[in-house]
Parts: C-alpha cells; sequence; structure tokens
C-alpha cells in the first residue's frame, strides 16, 4: 500500500485557479443552523447545477449559464432569490426543457440532493407494471432531495413539480443516489441506520431495506455499472452491497474514526473513502486491498489521535472523470487535488467551513458547499490522459481485478492494470 503524506516543497504546490462564487444570502437574524451546505450535484448531461441554500430551500442553475455569468460579471454571484420560485406544492413553471434558473421549498431542511435521469429501456424491477402513475420519457430529469424529518421528495427539474413523496426513513435522510444505469433506482442513505432501494419507475415503491450499518450511514455510491454499492457511516463503517441481489459482499476494515464520503472511480476498479482520522484510502473493491493513503497530517496521527477530535477531519472526496485526479475537503481549510500516482497534491485551494465537493461533468470545474449554504468553483488539474490509461480505463470497465487476475500477461502489465504501480 502506497501511503502520501501533506509534506511537500512549497514551490510544488500549485494553487486551483477560482472559477466564481454562489454566496448565498444572509437574512438579518438568521439563523446558523439550517444553513449548511450538505450536498452540491451536477445534472448528468452537464446541464443544471443544484445544491442547498440553507434551511429549506434548493436553488437550480442552469450551467452553461452559470459558467458564463463567471467570465462576463466575474467570480462572485450572489444567489439571491430572484429566479423562479418553485413551492413545495405542485406548480408549472417555464417552458418545459429549457433550462431556468429557480428555487424549490422542499419543506424542511435539506441533508442530501441528487439527480437521476431516465433511460426508457430500463423497465420497472416491480413485477406488475401494467399500470403506473408516471412514465419517464428518454428527456425526464428528476430531482430527488432528503429532508430532516426523514421524507424525499423526488421533483421535474424542468417544470418544478412534485411528483413523489416516500415516506418511511425515521432519521435524517443523510445522502441520495441513483443507479447511474437510467433505471432510476433510488438509495438512500439514513441516520436511522439503514439504506433503501427505491424504484422510481414504480412510482417510488421502496423495494429493499439494507441493514448492517451499526450506527448513522452518512453516504453511499453507486459503482459505474450500476451493480455494486458502497456505504459508509459512524463508526469506522465501510460496506459494499451487491445491488442484483441486495446482499452484502464484504466490510472493508482500516479506518480509525467514522467514514463520512465515498465515490468509484470511472472504471469501477477504484473506490474512495474519506474519514475523520485525517486520511483518504483508494481500495480494490473486488477484494477490499488498499491501494493508496492519502493522508491530510503529518505526521500520520496514531489509532488513538486518528479517533479522536483532531483538526484534520475529511469531510468530502470526489473522483475526477479522468480517473486519475481524486478532490478531498479537510476541515484545515483546504481543498485537495491528488494524481492517483502522485504522493502529494498536485493542486490546492482554500476553503473555510467546507462540507460537500463534487466535479462537473466533464470533470473541468470542481464545487464546494460551506456551512453558510455558499458554493466555490475552481478549475481543476488538466493533462491529456495517456494512452496507456485510457486502454486501463478501458479493460477495468468490462473486467473485475479476479478476471485480469487470470490473465497470461507480464508481471508489470499486471501490476499497471490492478493500479499497483
Amino acid at each position: 500500500m502506497a501511503s502520501f503524506s501533506p509534506r511537500v516543497n512549497e514551490k510544488e504546490i500549485v494553487r486551483s485557479r477560482t472559477i466564481g462564487e454562489l454566496l448565498a444570502p444572509a437574512a438579518p437574524f438568521d439563523k446558523k443552523c439550517g444553513r449548511e451546505n450538505w450536498t452540491v450535484a451536477f445534472a448528468p448531461d452537464g446541464s443544471y447545477f443544484a445544491w442547498s441554500q440553507g434551511h429549506r430551500t434548493v436553488k437550480l442553475v442552469p450551467w452553461s449559464q452559470c459558467l458564463k455569468n463567471f467570465l462576463l460579471h466575474g467570480t462572485k454571484n450572489v444567489a439571491n432569490s430572484n429566479g423562479l420560485r418553485l413551492s413545495r406544492q405542485n406548480s408549472d413553471g417555464g417552458q418545459k426543457n429549457k433550462p431556468h434558473e429557480h428555487i424549490i421549498d422542499c419543506g424542511d431542511i435539506v441533508w442530501s440532493l441528487a439527480f437521476g435521469s431516465s433511460v426508457p429501456e430500463k423497465q420497472s424491477r416491480c413485477v406488475n407494471i401494467e399500470w403506473h402513475r408516471f412514465r419517464f420519457g428518454q428527456d425526464q430529469l428528476l430531482l430527488a432531495t432528503g429532508l430532516s424529518n426523514g421524507r424525499i421528495k423526488i421533483w421535474d427539474v424542468y417544470t418544478g413539480k412534485l411528483l413523489l413523496n416516500l415516506v418511511d426513513h425515521t432519521e435524517v435522510v443523510r445522502d441520495l443516489t441513483f443507479a447511474p444505469d437510467g433505471s432510476l433506482i433510488l438509495v438512500s442513505a439514513s441516520r436511522d441506520k439503514t439504506l433503501r432501494v427505491w424504484d422510481l419507475k414504480d412510482d417510488g415503491n421502496m423495494m429493499k431495506i439494507l441493514r448492517g450499518h451499526p450506527n448513522w450511514v452518512y453516504n453511499c455510491a453507486f459503482s459505474p455499472d450500476s451493480s455494486m454499492l458502497c456505504s459508509v457511516g459512524a463508526s469506522k463503517a465501510v460496506f459494499l452491497w451487491n445491488m442484483d441481489k441486495y446482499t452484502m459482499i464484504r466490510k472493508l476494515e482500516g479506518h480509525h474514526h467514522d467514514v463520512v464520503a465515498c465515490d468509484f472511480s470511472p472504471d469501477g476498479a477504484l473506490l474512495a473513502t474519506a474519514s475523520y482520522d485525517t486520511r483518504v484510502y483508494i481500495w480494490d473493491p473486488h477484494n477490499g486491498d488498499i491501494l493508496m493513503e492519502f493522508g491530510h497530517l503529518f505526521p500520520p496521527p496514531t489509532p488513538i489521535f486518528a479517533g479522536g477530535a483532531n483538526d484534520r477531519w475529511v469531510r468530502s472526496v470526489s473522483f475526477s472523470h479522468d480517473g486519475l485526479h481524486i478532490a478531498s475537503l479537510a476541515d484545515d481549510k483546504m481543498v485537495r487535488f491528488w494524481r492517483i500516482d502522485e504522493d502529494y497534491p498536485v493542486q490546492v485551494a482554500p476553503l473555510s467551513n467546507g462540507l460537500c465537493c463534487a466535479f462537473s461533468t466533464d470533470g473541468s470545474v470542481l464545487a464546494a458547499g460551506t456551512h453558510d449554504g455558499s458554493v466555490y468553483f475552481w478549475a481543476t488539474p488538466r493533462q491529456v490522459a495517456s494512452l496507456q490509461h485510457l486502454c486501463r480505463m478501458s479493460i477495468r470497465r468490462v473486467m473485475p481485478t479476479q478476471e485480469v487476475q487470470k490473465l497470461p500477461i507480464p508481471s508489470k502489465v499486471m501490476e499497471f492494470l490492478l493500479y499497483r504501480i
């Protein structure tokens, strides 16, 4: 396992270029609690960007227009309420399929959100498919919002109409993720220690409850082929689930504190997890091996210190779409960009009170949300991937570790394909 620390020569540190800011408006006597921006999300087709502005509102902006505004008017942009406001009651606003800025009132504090898009060929997993309330077309774009009261609300992004109200969790819905295959299978992670699987093509029917977490579930992520789910939570928990059989594959052990974020690489060969123990681990999800460790404190803390109230809690981690770069966000007021083959951050950016981060659909921008409901954007490290890496990603998209190990190839090629060099 490669262990990487944050100690680098100052000349080697490159500051990421700021693209823009969306600052949440602060009302007089506004309570600080409830304004947190726990999740930022880009639509799968890159048409929209969404984030929780605080309290019970989610703002959606056309991403291309947002970038254009940053170029025309500078980096700062106050995310005011001049856009179209859509209440939690059903309402049709604006021209369908034409991206426009609007605000959704979700009725309670928003802890999580996720975009989902439909592929008509992907049928519902329900046995009885003769009648459904909703028939999602190919141009459908949905937004799921997880609330403090345990409810999940599903919205039509283009019209702002409330489509479904999913009620079953008994605590905060901490995270949401759609299966990437267009099936509109939604998984929710909650403080009630469970994950729940919903089929939106079956009018939001809850298909399965995944149990096993001993404490709060913080985050979950699908593998790119939708066959596997990773869930992370308190008490050092990292679980992998088979999403065809809805059974646990294995528990990954190695962290020393609560694990709060996870993300798969674009080829599904790697899994990144972030923990309050000051570390980001890169795993091989097919066998549970730790391949890399990105430390945020030097020297690396002892397990006792890492499991306590250190000031380097890692809050979020995200894989870039090039499969080479990872972004991490920690309590030391820094955002770090790592390469999977380098032992130090290749770029850094200052950020106070950061909570979450996500790469844009094309991987060119990183968005990060903060405690006050604002969002900050940076240009990401960009370089042409080598032909070897592109070939490796193509192979690993269709071949898990066990199948690669059976190939009659030289050991060095094998190590490269397994991300061990």
